[in-house]
């Protein structure tokens, strides 16, 4: 096959250089072998002439079987702009490759070429060069141009500066490129069917199928009456509106739902995909899984620890009286009587998860709520008076910080007031790294999530309740 490679944009490109190097030969050949040819004719060492002209071919013959092995399967680096491989680092006695070296690194790679024959091909052409295997590819549409989105797998010691640089030179534009994990080697379609499935079981789920869809973003939702009063958020089109790097669509419970993710702009598709979502909860109505777990605390009582929604307000509201405003007062940091004002939107599952400690006949003695706050994420707890000092916090608090990890949350805080001990003690139980922050007798603790198994009574096991 003739000796071509592609260009940025499919089309096949000659090395002159070679063939230059060939046409001189073949020409210096032929002169030789017409010199060679008149002596014979015209003079009396025709037979030592003869000898010295197949020297001289076999040798040019030689020369140009060399210059084609040496140069035949890639051009020069000057000729194409292409940037040499990334060198690899010898690994001896004393210097092992490390596990990213040996088994590659996974990358997620997003980048903006022209919508015309060849882009592809040469971006895929680019990575191959430099042995970045890619594992799965989707296309994204513009009215100008095509976003491709790549799982890469590259070789180890090749840094992510070298891999945007490759493909720039490719042609690729607004290069965007982050570490994945294995957990993104499933294929585009199955991991949307499986966020739907999520969304389909629980509300609560929405924000973070959403984050799961689209990476790292902020999920706000205003509701369109808000809890302390006052004007609500204004309404967006029923189809939603997409502005670059922020999506508006209508939230379930009515009001406004805000996706945001300043570095990296949203695509249509993406922004169909999202809409999708919404539209499933929204049609769906709020639900919750219906499981629970009866636990004995050190004391010898029973409790039933189990997910509730805003079907229980009539319980909760009864748990509220029976509480002391002291109670109170350490849980919502203001007015009393403002405190059944607020159980309507945490016990909906559209803005996080809320389990219950009941009884055996039924009431309510503790709930704990886990709040999606934007991209953070908050734990709340309070304890009627005759059932605190008893384990029942810190049995909510652990499931609660559990289910934050589970989702992929890597921080959980808790805004109380600084005299609160129960609340400190019950954070300081979960054996988490933990931060401080008081301001004007307002006490943040923020715990960092890691794989430190959060502590629970001994011998109870965190219950799945979504």
């Amino acid at each position: 096959m003739p000796d071509v490679t592609r260009a940025k944009h499919g089309r096949p490109v000659h090395h002159w250089r070679r063939d230059v190097v060939e046409l001189a030969a073949l020409f210096t050949a032929v002169a030789v072998a017409d010199a060679v040819a008149n002596l014979i004719g015209h003079g009396p060492d025709g037979p030592a002439l003869l000898v010295i002209s197949a020297i001289v071919l076999a040798a040019t013959a030689g020369f140009h079987v060399w210059w084609s092995r040496r140069h035949g399967h890639a051009p020069p680096v000057s000729d194409t702009g292409a940037r040499p491989a990334a060198e690899t680092r010898p690994s001896g006695p004393s210097e092992q490759p490390t596990a990213d070296e040996v088994a590659g690194a996974l990358w997620r790679m997003r980048t903006t070429v022209k919508d015309e024959p060849g882009s592809l091909a040469a971006l895929c052409t680019a990575l191959a060069e430099r042995r970045v295997d890619i594992l799965s590819l989707q296309t994204h549409p513009l009215a100008d141009g095509t976003v491709d989105e790549f799982l890469l797998r590259a070789p180890g010691a090749l840094p992510a500066a070298e891999i945007t640089r490759a493909v720039a030179l490719a042609g690729g534009a607004a290069t965007w490129i982050e570490r994945a994990d294995p957990h993104d080697l499933v294929d585009a379609p199955t991991r949307v069917l499986g966020l739907a499935a999520r969304t389909a079981l629980d509300t609560a789920e929405l924000p973070l199928a959403l984050r799961q869809l689209l990476g790292r973003c902020t999920i706000r939702t205003l509701p369109g009456t808000p809890v302390g009063g006052g004007r609500g958020p204004e309404p967006v089109p029923v189809e939603g509106v997409l502005e670059d790097t922020v999506m508006r669509l209508p939230a379930p419970e009515g009001g406004v739902l805000t996706v945001e993710r300043p570095y990296l702009p949203f695509t249509p598709t993406e922004f169909a995909r999202a809409r999708a979502l919404v539209e499933l909860d929204t049609r769906l109505g709020p639900r919750i899984p219906r499981g629970q777990d009866v636990l004995t605390l050190p004391e010898g009582d029973h409790i039933t620890v189990r997910r509730v929604d805003t079907g229980d307000l009539p319980a909760a509201r009864a748990m509220h009286d029976r509480c002391s405003p002291h109670t109170l007062g350490l849980r919502y940091h203001g007015p009393v009587g403002d405190a059944d004002r607020y159980l309507n939107h945490l016990l909906s599952p559209r803005f996080g998860r809320t389990l219950a400690a009941q009884t055996a006949s039924g009431r309510i003695v503790g709930l704990g709520h886990l709040l999606w706050d934007g991209d953070e994420t908050e734990v709340a707890l309070l304890v009627e008076d005759d059932w605190q000092q008893r384990g029942v916090g810190g049995e909510l608090l652990g499931r609660l910080v559990a289910m934050a990890a589970e989702a992929g949350c890597e921080s959980v805080y808790a805004v109380t007031k600084a005299s609160n001990t129960g609340m400190v003690a019950a954070m300081r139980g979960l054996g988490l790294p933990l931060d401080y922050q008081v301001e004007e007798g307002t006490l943040v603790i923020t715990a960092r999530l890691d794989a430190t198994p959060v502590a629970t009574s001994p011998g109870a096991q965190p219950p799945r309740l979504g």
